[in-house]
């Protein structure tokens, strides 16, 4: 068996939580639907338990979109700061000035 990356296997996860989003959300709004009878939420959730884990939402990290680093991420730019700060140096991010660093 091949190793893969934890980029691939994320990237594995994104593509499984898009097939499973709208089966998990209808799921999820049946198990906490009080006016149902506990029966049917019950199996609801067996349903929910039975989809992938990976198909969840919380088992994405954010990974840097240079170098794979799952650690010190910025939303907004989609990068770590240690590459921000390699490519901040070099000028290619525009609106970042080197300061002191």
């Amino acid at each position: 068996m091949a190793k893969t990356s934890a980029v691939e296997k994320n990237k594995r996860r994104r593509k499984l939580v898009a097939n499973h989003a709208a089966k998990r959300a209808a799921l999820k709004a049946i198990t906490q639907n009080q006016a149902l009878p506990i029966e049917e939420r019950f199996q609801a959730t067996l349903k929910l338990a039975a989809l992938p884990r990976n198909g969840s939402k919380t088992r994405i990290r954010n990974r840097c979109e240079v170098t794979g680093r799952p650690r010190a991420f910025y939303r907004k730019l989609g990068m770590s700061r240690i590459a921000l700060r390699e490519l901040g140096n070099s000028g290619k991010v525009p609106g970042i000035v080197k300061s002191s660093w």
